[in-house]
């Protein structure tokens, strides 16, 4: 299933959620353009092995809590930023609406963290390559970002393409439905799959697990305008 767009409007520009897409943006082309994808996911790429103090797998270039943060703004190919991009695009407006600039900025960063511990503590623990192969994207802020919109605007639909055998419809579904589906799905790999398939799983269930806990502390007492 493929978002396009949601039918809640904001009621102020996302001006965090629309710079956070520009400088992803921005570092994908330095990556094509400068130094190459394969080397810039080598020099900020977040490898657990490093983050972890062990003493095998390849050189850390960038101290290892740094690439924490370098992580989150690097892509390992176009339909890998454009996949993300397309959801903080669709769900960010609204959740930065609820929050206010700054608090959302915070909120972002801090489930991008948790994200990348999280992958790196499935990654102990299942050991073999998956401790030295770097993990890039900003997928796990942008669980969080999903986890929030899921718990603040359940009622909102989510336009969404949804392939039936040979045919593509065109579906609006309850946001609650729509992401609630994605989070089971996001479970199960991780179950499953570990990181199978180059797919962090455990990053995005550690982002929106993270998410969803801090829009619970921090969502206002008072429901934007935007939930309604």
């Amino acid at each position: 299933m493929i978002p396009l767009k949601d039918d809640l409007p904001s009621s102020r520009p996302a001006l965090v959620t629309v710079t956070l897409i520009a400088v992803n943006v921005a570092v994908f082309l330095w990556q094509v353009l400068g130094t190459g994808i394969e080397a810039s996911v080598r020099i900020g790429g977040l490898v657990p092995a490093q983050l972890l103090g062990y003493d095998f797998g390849p050189p850390a270039l960038l101290p290892p809590v740094v690439t924490v943060l370098t992580s989150m703004f690097l892509h390992g190919s176009f339909l890998h930023i454009a996949g993300n991009m397309l959801f903080l695009w669709i769900f960010g407006n609204n959740v930065e609406d609820a929050f206010g600039h700054l608090r959302f900025l915070a909120f972002y960063l801090v489930a991008g963290v948790a994200a990348a511990l999280a992958q790196t503590g499935a990654s102990a623990v299942t050991g073999g390559n998956e401790l030295v192969i770097p993990m890039v994207g900003a997928s796990g802020a942008i669980s969080g970002v999903l986890a929030a919109y899921w718990l603040m605007f359940p009622r909102a639909r989510v336009l969404t393409v949804v392939p039936i055998i040979i045919f593509i419809q065109l579906i609006y579904l309850p946001a609650w439905f729509f992401l609630g589906a994605w989070f089971v799905l996001q479970l199960l790999g991780a179950l499953l799959g570990g990181g199978a398939g180059g797919v962090a799983f455990m990053a995005h269930v550690g982002g929106f697990v993270a998410g969803l806990l801090l829009a619970l502390a921090w969502r206002p007492r008072r429901r934007s305008r935007a939930s309604w």
